[in-house]
């Protein structure tokens, strides 16, 4: 067999991301299929019926150490929250790179800092505060990348901390952060404070100092705050942390407690915590439009011993000993589901509907209660993860909810091989590879645009259908999807309460949580972000937040058709135009990391278009020769004939620099941008505006010149990222934030 056989000729996509991402040194698929399911028979035919496929790290990295790679083969990582002094902090950041270098994603909490202006014992005599550490970690997992594949972190704190308005505030500047998810761990408690419109009491203690800090934080006042910063800028999201304590296999161990969540938030861990992933596609348990129940749970049987397999084999190549440890002690694994909307269509069930939950609810438990069952059977044979007390697993609210009188007994006898067993992760990479929908969402539309550069080299813009849908027009001779049948539920026509049922439903029966980002439509209202919030709370949900269409965060998700633009104008190739003596200048005065920074721009007087840039450092720093070779380079581009947009997407597309960020987060006087190219980037469109403005050129101020720009463009092709399954996917080329 070979790549094309196995997911089709026609997915270019799906072939070329398993060549980029997967496919290791111009190995055949066979040889990868070897090398991945490492002598398992029963999980490489799984993996030929495309019934599962292990998590990312796995199918990228599986085998490679025999061949002295550095690699993990675990996607989820927590490490060790840091303490409250100086040492810590940058002890965290040193793990931080040293994880994300091997390829694994992380989660920090910061909850244990102290809050902004409490007193420290030095030359300082105040601490900046738990938020400004956000933009040290967020620099590191942006310099730091594995095989093409850059880091990926989340970080959170406590509602219970004294910096949380500030923290929940830190997204509304787009460009601080841009390197982590943020969520807020929120309790019961403070829910309930919320809806009942009372104070909520706030307390940190230093006892270095002796200092006690204590704030009332109204509540609802708050989370009004925090529902517009999620409807205009996508996060933070919110942790029901209460939830995901008390709703899983170790709530009765006293001893036990989280620590944070992996970037998705689908994987609560302890300190020094890992977790490997695994997903199955539902859709391929469907025969006849019924699901086959016996055949899906023989296959949670030959996934859970299979993902057991890897963990084992996997323990030595965690990054750090504390994960080594973790892992020995606890065990996690991740088994998941894909294709979830796929199913529902084939079975011909509407998303969100009592039936879709009802059927979702009976694959779900016996799921869960399979799981429970295989891992005591390995716990027979291997034994019990080292941790394990049977008695407090038996107390469980979510075991007993699960585990079937059989699976019962089984545990009774024998304990556990896991201390975790299921998760829903995004799945963004794995789904789009195959061709379905990721994780428990539904398909976002029924069609989308993609847009390739034809062999004349200008862009063309394509109508692509979702396969599942593509599959049944086909099948029912259908030339357009104008008139499918109403169980074709996409993101843009369900309503909030029908998706988070449907989280809501599954969570019942993972132990671990759900990464679950809610797509809303441009018009949804404001206020009723509240409602979904408190819904999700109500019903559950360990963690959720939102996207809606139109908002300000980068990444967002839309359906709307790129409007084709001529192509930029250009000269015959070679030919450099002249610059006369009659273009008009204008100047910017720009602050980067390592001090001022002077850039002076200057344009056609009639067509307005930049002709030539020079940049000169100010007396307190910056490499002149630097700043001269970018002022030729960028002036040879406009004369040359180069579109401003084309100039100013390179600049933004350059990484972040240390010492821009280390001023941002301590001077905080920076220029926008997170280097000195990206600081010009934005000087340069903001003179070209001013200056087609000024010429009348432009005919809507508001808007830009030149072609519609790309709001979150792909760090490998350059096209605009969708949202979608919980992940930024791009339709192009395949790349994903988050696998």
């Amino acid at each position: 067999m070979n790549i094309e056989n196995w997911l089709g000729e026609n997915n270019s996509l799906g072939i070329e991301i398993w060549n980029k991402k997967y496919c290791f040194n111009g190995e055949s698929f066979d040889q990868w299929l070897d090398r991945i399911s490492e002598g398992d028979e029963d999980i490489k035919q799984m993996i030929i019926e495309q019934k599962f496929l292990f998590g990312g790290r796995i199918l990228a990295n599986r085998g490679l150490h025999k061949n002295g790679v550095k690699v993990t083969l675990s996607n989820c990582y927590v490490v060790e929250p840091p303490e409250d002094n100086i040492e810590s902090i940058f002890e965290c950041a040193k793990k931080l790179a040293r994880t994300s270098s091997y390829g694994g994603g992380v989660g920090i909490d910061l909850s244990k800092l102290s809050p902004r202006g409490a007193k420290i014992n030095n030359t300082a005599s105040v601490t900046s505060g738990a938020v400004s550490f956000t933009d040290l970690y967020s620099m590191v997992t942006g310099l730091i990348g594995q095989h093409g594949r850059r880091g990926a972190l989340m970080l959170s704190i406590s509602c219970e901390h004294p910096d949380v308005e500030e923290f929940m505030s830190v997204k509304t500047d787009l460009e601080r952060v841009t390197k982590a998810n943020m969520s807020i761990r929120m309790s019961d408690k403070f829910m309930e404070c919320v809806r009942n419109k009372e104070f909520f009491p706030q307390h940190f203690s230093r006892p270095e100092t002796g200092q006690s800090i204590d704030k009332n934080l109204d509540a609802a006042a708050f989370f009004d705050k925090l529902c517009y910063a999620n409807w205009d800028f996508g996060e933070p999201g919110c942790l029901f942390w209460d939830r995901i304590s008390s709703w899983n296999l170790l709530s009765e161990f006293p001893n036990f407690e989280y620590a944070g969540t992996n970037p998705c938030a689908e994987e609560p861990l302890p300190a020094g915590g890992s977790c490997l992933l695994g997903s199955m596609n539902l859709a391929a348990f469907v025969k006849d439009k019924e699901f086959q129940e016996e055949e899906f749970k023989q296959a949670v049987r030959i996934c859970v011993r299979a993902l057991n397999d890897v963990l084992d084999e996997g323990l030595p190549l965690h990054p750090l000993q504390e994960q080594r440890d973790s892992v020995t002690q606890w065990r996690q694994i991740g088994l998941g589901i894909m294709g979830l909307a796929d199913m529902l269509i084939k079975m011909e069930v509407t998303y969100g509907s009592k039936e879709a939950l009802d059927l979702c609810g009976r694959i779900g438990k016996m799921m869960a209660d399979t799981a429970i069952s295989e891992s005591a059977r390995l716990a027979e044979k291997y034994g019990a993860f080292p941790m394990c007390n049977i008695d407090q697993i038996l107390m469980s609210p979510y075991f007993q909810e699960n585990a079937s009188e059989e699976t019962i007994e089984e545990v009774k006898k024998f304990g556990l091989r896991n201390s975790q067993l299921l998760t829903i992760a995004p799945t963004g990479t794995l789904s789009t590879m195959l061709g379905i929908s990721g994780g428990i969402e539904p398909i976002f539309a029924t069609n989308y645009v993609r847009r390739t550069t034809s062999l004349s080299d200008h862009d063309e813009y394509h109508k692509v259908y979702t396969p599942v849908v593509k599959a049944y027009m086909d099948e029912h001779n259908m030339i357009d999807d104008d008139n499918l049948p109403e169980f074709f539920v996409t993101a843009q026509n369900l309503d909030y309460k029908q998706r988070l049922n449907m989280q809501g439903t599954w969570q019942m029966h993972i132990d671990a949580s759900i990464s679950s980002i809610v797509n809303l439509r441009e018009d949804f209202p404001q206020e009723k972000v509240y409602d979904l919030y408190m819904y999700a709370w109500q019903i559950g949900c360990k963690g959720v937040t939102v996207f809606r269409d139109g908002c300000k965060r980068l990444g967002i998700l839309t359906t709307k058709e790129e409007k084709k633009t001529d192509k930029p104008k250009e000269g015959a190739r070679g030919v450099v135009a002249e610059v006369l003596d009659d273009v008009i200048g204008k100047k910017r005065k720009l602050m980067t990391g390592c001090g001022s920074l002077h850039c002076t721009a200057f344009f056609n007087p009639v067509t307005g278009d930049l002709m030539e840039a020079y940049l000169n450092k100010g007396s307190t720093g910056g490499c002149n020769n630097f700043m001269i070779g970018l002022s030729r380079m960028i002036s040879l581009a406009a004369r040359s004939g180069c579109d401003i947009n084309e100039i100013v997407g390179q600049l933004q597309s350059c990484g972040s620099c240390p010492s821009y960020s280390v001023r941002s987060a301590t001077k905080k006087d920076t220029s926008k941008g997170s280097c000195c190219p990206m600081a010009v980037g934005y000087a340069l469109r903001e003179m070209d505006t001013e200056m087609k403005k000024q010429l009348g050129l432009l005919k809507e101020p508001e808007k830009e010149a030149g072609p519609e720009k790309i709001i979150n463009p792909c760090p490998n092709c350059g096209d605009e990222l969708k949202f979608e399954g919980g992940c930024n996917i791009c339709k192009s080329c395949g790349w994903t934030k988050c696998e």
